[in-house]
């Protein structure tokens, strides 16, 4: 494909975004699907959730553009550069249209952790049944190649629902979801153009022009989130996108591009299930231990937690890129760059360091989990009542000493004999 049909694929995909936003704002409101504040979020005041609906009609748009495109304009068909085993593109889009479904589902109806997970595996299965599959990879310490066998169809279900999945919790901060998907969007563009995989590349501009038409009502202060319907859909795109690059490559260092682009919400999501399971708590237990909430504690705004977050993501995209490109020891150095920043910033922000602790509850019985604030908060609300007990019977002892002694003034008595004497007089008369 030329460069000016990916340019305005990319066009289309952010102004339909753009364009469709009121309406799915307004939609939201009128189904609910609103995120009210509490104290794990960061937001003020409700916000409707609902944005996936605005990206999902933003990427479909630029799909039809390009069917149009290859139709009548005589534009690049993947099917020019595949042979009669390539994936099945219906049943591709079949997967991407039931995940962002679900999601949808979920931004309104607030779906059950079970059901949810097992939606998005059936999604990840019609990708696999369309033929997009990871199968195998050249050994790295050697010249053979190592097939996955039937191993590569779990493999693939797993990748997909964890690219999903990454994406949706790292969604915490207004336009942090989005800016990294974009990144990492344009990392594998970059990828796939100097591979000519075009499924790739369409897939990745489009989600770029969708990401960035996205922000401009979602960045810092958002009027809508992009909900599950958005994360999921855009975290279960860049594994897609990420496959069609890496499908004719065996090499094990293509494999590492949308990998270590995507390591911020990878990190993120491996730190989360290790510091969970130390607590002993479920890995699916909400805490405030994710990065943005670090990097909230250590002072800085959501506007600089998510500019630090972008740049860290921006980083590991280029030293993706320099992997690839570079022989040794240039690879090596890019490798070694990537992992100091990322060891660097985990211990730094200490996101191994237990959030939640793990105990007991008499009255139900069960177990739990809570947060040291939690049981900081119950301190100062103990003490705070105390205070106000002690306040409120001071100011009744005072006052009424107060009025005991107001009554035997000099100034007092003075008065009321004043008063007995006036009183007399008038009475004779």
């Amino acid at each position: 494909m030329h460069w000016l049909q990916y340019i305005l694929l990319f066009i289309i995909a952010l102004v339909v975004t753009v364009a469709t936003i009121p309406l799915v704002k307004r939609l939201a409101i009128r189904l609910d699907a609103i995120d009210y504040p509490d104290k794990r979020r960061v937001n003020t005041k409700p916000i409707p959730r609902l944005g996936g609906v605005s990206i999902y009609l933003g990427i479909l748009a630029s799909l039809i553009v390009f069917m149009i495109g290859v139709e009548f304009f005589g534009w690049s068909s993947p099917l020019e550069f595949r042979d009669a085993q390539g994936p099945n593109l219906p049943l591709v889009f079949l997967g991407i249209t039931t995940i962002f479904g679900v999601g949808v589902v979920d931004d309104i109806f607030t779906l059950k952790a079970m059901p949810k997970f097992i939606a998005q595996i059936i999604a990840a299965i019609f990708v696999v049944a369309g033929g997009l599959l990871f199968d195998g990879f050249t050994n790295p310490f050697s010249y053979g190649y190592i097939d996955l066998g039937i191993f590569a169809y779990p493999i693939t279900v797993f990748y997909l629902v964890a690219f999903a999945n990454i994406i949706n919790l790292i969604d915490g901060l207004d336009g942090l979801a989005a800016g990294i998907t974009a990144i990492t969007a344009m990392t594998i563009f970059v990828f796939a153009i100097g591979k000519n995989e075009i499924e790739a590349a369409f897939i990745s501009i489009t989600l770029i022009g969708s990401c960035l038409g996205f922000l401009r009502y979602n960045f810092n202060p958002a009027s809508i989130f992009m909900g599950d319907s958005g994360a999921l859909l855009l975290g279960f795109l860049l594994g897609v996108s990420s496959l069609f690059a890496v499908a004719k490559s065996a090499l094990i260092v293509s494999l590492l591009v949308p990998i270590v682009t995507a390591g911020v919400p990878i990190i993120d999501t491996a730190t989360a299930i290790i510091r969970r399971m130390r607590a002993g708590v479920s890995i699916g237990t909400p805490d405030k231990g994710h990065i943005h909430h670090r990097l909230l504690q250590s002072g800085f705004s959501q506007r600089t937690t998510v500019f630090i977050m972008w740049g860290w993501t921006l980083v590991l995209a280029v030293c993706s890129i320099f992997v690839t490109l570079l022989e040794p020891p240039g690879n090596i150095i890019a490798i070694i760059i990537a992992l100091a920043v990322t060891v660097f910033a985990i211990f730094k922000l200490k996101l191994l360091g237990p959030v939640l602790t793990h105990h007991y509850n008499p009255r139900t019985r069960k177990d739990g989990s809570k947060e040291p604030e939690d049981d900081t908060q119950a301190s100062r609300a103990k003490s705070g009542a105390r205070k106000r007990k002690a306040a409120n019977r001071t100011p009744r002892t005072r006052s009424s000493a107060s009025a005991r002694d107001a009554r035997y003034t000099p100034s007092n008595r003075s008065s009321s004999a004043n008063r007995r004497n006036g009183g007399t007089r008038n009475r004779s008369e």
